[in-house]
Order: C-alpha cells, then sequence, then structure tokens
C-alpha cells in the first residue's frame, strides 16, 4: 500500500495525510520505520490533537490543516464505523480489506498509476 500510494501521490499531485488513533511512541515509530515522513504531507494523531477516531471533529480538523474541501478527499480506513463517519462528512471513503480491492476503488475515483494499471509489489 505504501508503494501504491506513493505512484499515486506523484502520478497525481495528491497530498497525503494521515490520521490516526495512536500514542506518540508507536506513532513514531511508524513514521521512521515506514518512511513516511517522505510520503506524508501531514499527520493528525490523536496523541497531539486531543481527538480521537470517531470523532468527526479529528476529520474536521485533518480537512481544515489540509485546506481541503471534503469532496476532493479519499479516505482509506480498516474500521468500518471511521468509513461511516467520514463519509457523514462527505468524505469519499474505501473500506481497506485488501490491496485489489483498495486499488480497484481507487481507480474507480480516477487515481490509477502512470502504466493504468497498479502492480502488487512484494
Amino acid at each position: 500500500m505504501i508503494e501504491l500510494v506513493a505512484q499515486l501521490k506523484v502520478r497525481h499531485g495528491l497530498k497525503i495525510a494521515v490520521v490516526s488513533n495512536e500514542g506518540r511512541e508507536l506513532n513514531a515509530y511508524r513514521i521512521r520505520k515506514f518512511k513516511l515522513g517522505r510520503l506524508v504531507d501531514l499527520f493528525v494523531s490523536s496523541c497531539f490533537v486531543h481527538l480521537r477516531k470517531p470523532d468527526a471533529d479529528i476529520f474536521r480538523l485533518a480537512l481544515d490543516i489540509a485546506q481541503a474541501p471534503a469532496r476532493q478527499v479519499v479516505y482509506i480506513e480498516n474500521t468500518p464505523m471511521f468509513v461511516q463517519v467520514a463519509e457523514g462528512l462527505g468524505i469519499r471513503s474505501i473500506l481497506h480489506t485488501d490491496y485489489r480491492s483498495t486499488r480497484a476503488k481507487l481507480a474507480s475515483f480516477g487515481l490509477q498509476n502512470d502504466e493504468g494499471v497498479i502492480h502488487e509489489t512484494s
């Protein structure tokens, strides 16, 4: 998924935001371990903003920080309740269950890589 998002970011000039319910140590570890600082433009982490999903205010805060209207956002999440909250705010959302279905849904939103086909990487 990281490679897919990196490809889409370059191809489509996307701004990437992460909204998470994580503690400071885990948040810092994941950013460092997966080199997310090179991919992600902004992090809205519960440990810093004192809001947690499913509170709609954490999504509103992310939209405000990103300076992006909800209709221009695609949110990828593996928790159904959080997807419902985001959709309630007008954010197009994908319930992530597996790479292939998420890739297909992104493509249905017009987000494909340079070749028009997104290949799985190992």
